[in-house]
């Protein structure tokens, strides 16, 4: 047992780090332009994720999250919906383990 894992088992936390995952999604449609990331680096700060979203040249966004399989899953609920300007057509996602390389939530350029 490392460390980490020695240190969040005393604390009783190892469940939530198992927990941890990550989701890759990318959003198509009329996404960009309508508040798209602000939303989703807020709705992500909400619900305690770390990661980012970003514009993609071909008009899409690319969302990259880590947290809980729960919260994650609120954030694909809404990349399928979008801010209210959006008009989503299409949503890919995949889920991968997490690897804690992010710290906090932004916007990336």
């Amino acid at each position: 047992m490392d460390f980490k894992e020695s240190y969040f088992k005393k604390v009783d936390l190892l469940p939530l780090l198992r927990d941890m995952k990550r989701i890759i999604i990318d959003v198509y449609g009329r996404v960009q332009g309508v508040f798209f990331r602000a939303t989703t680096r807020k709705k992500a700060r909400k619900w305690g994720l770390s990661g980012y979203v970003k514009n993609m040249s071909d008009g899409s966004v690319h969302i990259e999250a880590e947290g809980p399989q729960e919260k994650l899953e609120n954030l694909l609920e809404f990349a399928h919906k979008g801010p209210s300007f959006a008009n989503v057509k299409n949503v890919e996602s995949s889920y991968e383990e997490a690897s804690n390389e992010f710290n906090g939530f932004n916007v990336r350029y």
